[in-house]
């Protein structure tokens, strides 16, 4: 496993990274996530990516009982504030309030006095920014989280928030990228790089799409997560006739190259050096050791070209609002 640093803070993380978004909030056994979660240290994977919205609290309490039996040096934790916690509509956001109560709420879930990033889960304009900037940073100097980052924040949003907070009180943002969604290299990663301030991405492997799992004109295979109506909520941002055919003509080149097709897919977004990290997720520990072995690969120039060909115009390249954000900034 290889490591790069995180914006400009002083954490270093693996390459790859495991996340926790639909399978430790409910969608696998605990048994599963903690073979997961092991079979991850055992690769070198140290980066740990949940939020408390996930499951609504139920993966952060799941890796704070597993997370808890190994050193808090010896992994780097992060987690998200903004979703609703509740079902009370006003239980949700980026109000200093919120973020005072869920901070606290996210630390006993996880067994922690601290995170080691805390994030943004999306940027929330009905609340002054300059209020969410200055409730965030307190977490900091509380010795709650250690650095700051944010996720599907739109580059207006970007600015305005930079503009408060100043440089390097965000280290990172957490857009979706991958062979399928290049998005964020439009502006996002330019943006950011100029302030330092690294990608984390998530959905690198298209939820699975770019493994070659699924297949155009065939019903999704059985036990798949396109097949649990728990785990297949975003499945309209990736899945379609255009981007199945793409993945199969994916297929040949990976084959050429001597690599699986989720290894090329991962190291297609690694070749990026804005990306500090890919998380994935994995709902079997083979998973985790596949993915993990894509760290250090790289992609010559004539594998490079073959992608670009067989992707077409598959692939979304320009600007896309994220699901559940919002446009906007409000100010005082």
């Amino acid at each position: 496993m290889r490591y790069r640093t995180l914006g400009s803070s002083d954490l270093e993380i693996s390459e790859i990274s495991l996340g926790s978004w639909l399978t430790y909030s409910g969608g696998v056994a605990a048994d599963t996530a903690r073979a997961c979660t092991e079979a991850a240290f055992d690769a070198g994977i140290n980066f740990f990516d949940t939020a408390n919205v996930y499951g609504r609290g139920a993966a952060e309490t799941a890796w704070g009982e597993i997370l808890s039996a190994h050193p808090r040096d010896s992994y780097v934790l992060a987690t998200k504030v903004w979703g609703r916690m509740s079902d009370d509509p006003g239980d949700r956001g980026l109000s200093p309030a919120q973020i005072a109560k869920q901070i606290d709420a996210s630390l006993t879930r996880l067994r922690t006095d601290h995170v080691d990033l805390y994030q943004a889960h999306r940027f929330d304009p009905a609340v002054p920014v300059e209020d969410t900037v200055e409730a965030l940073r307190k977490v900091v100097e509380q010795g709650k989280a250690r650095y700051l980052g944010f996720s599907e924040w739109t580059p207006e949003q970007i600015r305005a928030a930079i503009d408060v907070a100043g440089p390097g009180l965000f280290v990172s943002s957490q857009p979706q990228y991958s062979m399928l969604w290049q998005a964020p290299e439009a502006e996002v990663f330019g943006l950011c790089a100029a302030h330092g301030i690294s990608q984390i991405v998530w959905s690198p492997l298209a939820q699975g799409v770019l493994t070659g799992k699924y297949l155009p004109g065939r019903p999704v295979p059985e036990g798949s997560r396109f097949a649990d109506d728990t785990m297949a909520v975003s499945r309209d941002l990736v899945y379609g006739d255009a981007a199945l055919e793409a993945v199969q003509r994916l297929v040949p080149v990976a084959e050429g190259a001597g690599m699986s097709l989720a290894t090329l897919a991962l190291a297609w977004v690694l070749r990026r050096t804005e990306v500090a990290s890919a998380i994935t997720g994995a709902s079997r520990p083979e998973q985790v050791r596949g993915n993990a072995a894509a760290s250090g690969v790289a992609l010559s120039d004539d594998v490079l070209r073959a992608i670009d060909e067989a992707l077409g115009d598959a692939p979304v390249t320009e600007p896309t609002l994220a699901p559940g954000a919002e446009p906007g900034v409000r100010h005082r």
